[in-house]
């Protein structure tokens, strides 16, 4: 996202994902006032690395289909993937 700041339709917009753009707006809109700026936060920092991760996407498949091989590494990250999202679902984000 370019240097505009952060709104809820903006990370709704990021997360690029009906069901979890649904879930975002029903947390944000259940918050507390006292709890709003975490859930805000929260939220925010999830968009952020969606769209980091589509971005990531989008350089992989340009590469490959400018017939360049992907960067090495770039496809063997199970192990970083599942265990971020297991930290993640711990935390009841995801």
């Amino acid at each position: 996202m370019n240097d505009q700041p952060w709104t809820i339709e903006s990370i709704r917009d990021a997360l690029h994902d009906c069901d979890l753009a649904q879930r975002f707006l029903a947390e944000i809109n259940k918050a507390p006032a006292h709890q709003l700026l975490h859930v805000f936060a929260k939220w925010q920092r999830i968009a952020k690395n969606r769209l980091a991760s589509l971005e990531g996407n989008d350089e992989i498949l340009a590469s490959e289909h400018a017939g360049e091989g992907p960067a090495e590494g770039s496809l063997d990250i199970t192990d970083r993937v599942l265990a971020e999202a297991a930290r993640i679902r711990s935390r009841g984000a995801a």
